[in-house]
């Protein structure tokens, strides 16, 4: 039996603090000393420098969405089952009203979603303005008449690929930086033993402390490049291509409209592009359409 989401993201974060849980104990089990690891001088070295150089390298937007988007990490997918049973259940329903009136019929649902019998049955869905603005541009070309189904898919293929790259700019930003962190992890162990040197000649457990504290930085700079920034920028890379589903299915459903396929099959050939874990079974899908006509 497939986990529910919240279940699948409870275990991801139990697996990530087992680790680090694990290292700690390990380093306690081999007669170490927890409050030598606490370096707070390291620590503002090593994230002062990691936090100016993310700002200098990256444009606000791109700082702002990574900041939003590894705080979305703990609320989950955003795109669930559920809503993408919606997403299929607004397709079909825009695609049967073209079909029956054609697609003159469905102009005014276009030009005002807001206030669309069709699109109002789906107030989530009308909250995601990218979502609806993408469907409703499509819809628009499609009620033109003007264009061969396979311009529209190649159209709609650049869109998609653009919201792609966008969504996956905030992950490679972290990935940067990910790797940026144990070159700051050595800055600060350099510091450390520039500290180190200027202490020669006094207590040799001052010196001890000083090549500890120096040590503790290429520490913290690999633990939290590769430990912490790197799943992050990781997991918002795997939460892009799950949102991206959302646009493609879309896609999917209309460019098989224009073909001449009917609403069924049109998303029927949206649903197969599902993973499977969120993906709604055949019977279920057409069970759930049926009851919204």
């Amino acid at each position: 039996m497939t986990s529910s989401p919240p279940a699948r993201r409870h275990a991801h974060h139990h697996r990530l603090h087992c680790r680090h849980h694990q290292r700690a104990r390990g380093f306690v089990l081999s007669h170490g000393n927890l409050a030598a690891l606490w370096q707070p001088y390291e620590v503002l070295i090593i994230g002062g420098a990691a936090f100016g150089a993310f700002l200098v390298a990256n444009p606000m937007k791109v700082v702002k969405a990574a900041t939003f988007g590894v705080a979305g990490l703990l609320k989950g997918a955003r795109y669930k089952r559920e809503d993408y049973v919606d997403i299929l259940s607004m397709v079909y329903d825009v695609l049967v009203k073209a079909r029956k009136e054609g697609m003159i019929g469905i102009e005014k649902d276009i030009d005002n979603p807001e206030s669309s019998p069709v699109f109002s049955k789906y107030p989530k869905l009308l909250a995601n303005h990218h979502l609806i603005e993408f469907t409703t541009d499509c819809l628009r070309l499609m009620v033109s008449g003007n264009m061969e189904p396979h311009e529209l898919e190649q159209l709609l293929e650049i869109e998609v690929e653009t919201h792609h790259q966008e969504a996956v700019e905030p992950a490679h930003a972290l990935r940067v930086l990910a790797d940026s962190l144990p070159g700051f992890g050595i800055v600060a162990a350099v510091l450390g033993i520039v500290v180190t040197m200027a202490s020669i000649g006094g207590e040799v457990a001052t010196i001890g402390e000083h090549v500890a504290a120096a040590l503790v930085g290429t520490f913290l700079g690999i633990l939290l490049g590769y430990g912490f920034v790197g799943p992050l920028a990781a997991c918002l890379t795997h939460r892009a291509h799950e949102e991206g589903k959302a646009f493609e299915i879309i896609k999917m459903a209309l460019v098989s409209s224009l073909r001449g396929y009917p609403p069924t099959v049109a998303v029927e050939f949206a649903r197969k592009l599902l993973f499977s874990d969120v993906r709604p079974a055949f019977a279920d899908l057409e069970a759930h359409l049926r009851g919204n006509r």
